[in-house]
């Protein structure tokens, strides 16, 4: 019973999430769970590429704006509908992950870990760079209008935004757990733990590392899409490198190589700060790191760890 349970129990979260929408929350309360779902792939892109390839990124802030800018300007520059701006977006974050994937051929480890940021620190003054004003709109970003409900259902446009981003999600993990747990997923691993025997067992090291690269990017750039559509919003300063950490300590907290941790971090990332805040409105920044010291102290391998645990001792 407990095995089945920690099997499947991100599926049954999903399915319970789906009816919140029915209960009497305020949008604003739908707003914070669909960018908990936006969350959750963003961390879920980054723990294929740290977790289960064991290659440490520290920019994915930076596929995260890229789709996210994407989205928008299909949206505002040629009026494309929302849901055929995510192909796109996941196309081109893929294309772009791939390209930054190549320097991992060569570096590895804090080495890997400080290009990324690199790439997290120059992707908010490229936006605002002169030459794509045009597109990105410049220091003054982009707004645009939040997708009402189709085929006139009774619901709102908030209900509708939190169940658009639910499915996708849940598109998304579904294509994660098979690729984790398939072939590929087995010499991501492979590749992570020990490179020279996978290398020795036919393993091709550059191909996996380049194309997990572009996995996880494309997952994240998805995520930044479905952001801007919630958020109707895109500027240069809100992708600066602290989004970036933001989803590494999601990753954490949540449990490196979880699928289903991912969904944990996501909740840590968008409600513990809210919460900092209530509980000090002087030293917030404080008070959320006390938490965090907290959860790593408390729970090394993450809340998905600690609930394994808790099944296996149930």
């Amino acid at each position: 019973m407990g095995r089945t349970l920690l099997r499947h129990w991100p599926l049954l979260f999903l399915a319970f999430a789906a009816v919140v929408p029915t209960v009497a929350l305020s949008n604003y309360q739908l707003f914070q769970l669909t960018m908990v779902a936006v969350y959750a792939v963003a961390i879920l892109g980054l723990n294929i590429v740290t977790g289960f390839n064991g290659q440490i990124s520290l920019g994915h802030g930076a596929f995260y704006a890229v789709g996210a800018y994407v989205t928008a300007i299909m949206m505002d520059k040629w009026g494309v509908p929302y849901w055929a701006t995510l192909p796109v977006s996941a196309l081109i974050c893929a294309c772009t992950g791939f390209l930054v994937g190549l320097p991992a051929l060569r570096l590895g480890g804090l080495y890997l870990a400080l290009t990324t940021f690199a790439l997290a620190v120059a992707t908010p003054q490229l936006l605002k760079y002169k030459l794509f004003e045009g597109w990105t709109g410049g220091v003054q970003g982009i707004v645009i209008d939040k997708p009402d409900p189709p085929f006139g259902l009774p619901i709102n446009a908030d209900q509708w935004l939190y169940l658009f981003s639910l499915a996708v999600a849940a598109v998304m993990f579904l294509l994660a757990a098979n690729l984790v747990r398939g072939r590929i997923g087995r010499a991501m691993m492979a590749v992570r733990d020990q490179p020279t025997a996978a290398e020795a067992m036919g393993i091709d090291l550059a191909m996996f590392k380049t194309r997990t690269f572009a996995v996880s990017a494309m997952l994240t750039g998805i995520a930044g899409s479905l952001g801007a559509i919630a958020i109707q919003f895109v500027a240069p300063d809100s992708f600066a490198v602290f989004l970036s950490i933001t989803l590494f300590v999601g990753l954490v907290v949540g449990g490196v190589a979880s699928i289903g941790g991912t969904i944990f971090g996501a909740f840590f990332i968008e409600f513990v700060p809210n919460l900092a805040e209530q509980v000090s409105k002087a030293a917030p920044g404080a008070v959320y790191g006390i938490i965090l010291i907290a959860f790593l102290f408390l729970m090394p391998g993450g809340l998905a760890g600690a609930l394994r645990k808790l099944l296996r001792l149930a």
